[in-house]
């Protein structure tokens, strides 16, 4: 059975195609500046990398590009294989703790929480659209990134600030990465050979976030009513006092999106380095002993130990630490500092183990209280099996 995984961004839209049933990736694509003058696309098909640029004015064209590309390389010999397609949605508000056939009321919702994820949504909705107008007889399912986080009791998830902006404006904490932590909680009993377990799992990429997660269900999160709140990140803050804004926006003339601009795209490490958003610039400018570098690496092992801790206290201990996505996964020197400040807790680092890159490995010691593992995330795949859990 051939499901089809889809991520439509404001600009973009990613692909990947699996036989479910083997869990095997056939095809994958990215489709790059949809909607934008000098838009591009990668398929990667059979051990290739086709690339072909091609002018895709709207969301529409890109997925009926994508589809006849299908055809013309051979993966499909008819659109009829494709028997399901599973679509990424940002935010489901509270109503949506799990995976869905995607319906007429759905589609109302994604409306109605556009502002929650005034980025997402609508970009989501373009993409479910076009995917139905290309394939209308081909069931779609929804997979939202903050299903899995709607576990939460209400002592995590609410903030104390006037309980009306709650009930009235939905204020509240949402989480995100949903998709990634539902599948790296799916892979612990797999790793610990039990059911019953307690796990720290930590998504660190460009943006990053970090679960307390008890047998399979959330706890808690980092990320909050948006992903900006939580760790330092790529180019976002992470945590700050809210006041920050109002006193930049006075002193600076800038308004106060403006200055959300800044906390979202200027800051994290892009911000403390001066230097780049992306961990291994700022890692070689440590490395040649640039002050700032250091600084922002520092603060970034700060706050995800800082997280680690209040997780473990939450949970009541813990029995595995998980990192995940593309800096939890390739940077060893950052799962070394974080360990390294985990002593106390009784983890310990295998030192030859942490330099394998990309791959499940288990990275703590003989002796560590707590395993420690990297585990590489499948973003796609969960998509697709949810949508084969659902269609089948």
């Amino acid at each position: 059975m051939k499901i089809m995984s889809v991520n439509a961004g404001s600009s973009s839209l990613k692909f990947s195609l699996f036989d479910i049933e083997t869990e095997t990736l056939i095809a994958s694509g990215y489709f790059e500046k949809v909607t934008i003058p000098g838009s591009f696309f990668n398929i990667k098909f059979n051990g290739e990398k086709i690339y072909e640029e091609v002018e895709m004015p709207n969301h529409t064209v890109a997925v009926e590009v994508m589809l006849d590309r299908l055809i013309k390389l051979g993966i499909v010999s008819s659109l009829d294989e494709i028997e399901a397609v599973g679509h990424r949605l940002v935010h489901g508000g509270d109503k949506y703790n799990k995976s869905v056939i995607i319906t007429d009321e759905v589609m109302a919702d994604l409306e109605k929480y556009a502002d929650l994820a005034p980025l997402h949504n609508p970009a989501n909705i373009l993409g479910v659209n076009a995917v139905k107008a290309a394939l209308p007889n081909v069931p779609m399912v929804g997979v939202f990134d903050t299903a899995f986080h709607q576990t939460m009791d209400e002592t995590s998830f609410m903030y104390p600030v006037p309980y009306e902006w709650y009930t009235d404006l939905m204020v509240r904490k949402y989480g995100f990465h949903g998709t990634s932590h539902c599948y790296i909680s799916k892979q612990i009993p797999r790793i610990l050979g039990k059911e019953d377990y307690k796990a720290i799992i930590c998504h660190l990429g460009s943006g990053g976030s970090l679960s307390a997660v008890e047998n399979g269900k959330c706890i808690d999160t980092t990320m909050g009513f948006t992903p900006l709140a939580g760790i330092m990140m790529g180019t976002r803050s992470g945590d700050i006092d809210p006041s920050i804004v109002t006193y930049v926006a006075s002193k600076t003339g800038k308004s106060a999106d403006e200055v959300m601009n800044d906390l979202n795209k200027k800051s994290g490490f892009l911000g403390l380095s001066g230097k780049s958003n992306d961990f291994r610039d700022v890692n070689e400018g440590r490395l040649a002993g640039d002050e700032r570098c250091t600084l922002a690496i520092n603060k970034y092992v700060k706050t995800v130990v800082d997280y680690i801790a209040q997780y473990y206290v939450e949970l009541g201990g813990a029995d595995i630490i998980v990192f995940t996505a593309g800096l939890g996964e390739n940077a060893c020197p950052v799962r070394k500092m974080i360990m390294e400040k985990l002593a106390c807790l009784g983890v310990t680092i295998n030192e030859e183990a942490n330099e394998v890159r990309g791959e499940e490995i288990e990275i703590s010691g003989p002796d560590s209280k707590i395993k420690v593992c990297v585990v590489p995330t499948n973003e796609e795949l969960m998509i697709a099996q949810d949508t084969y859990e659902l269609v089948k």
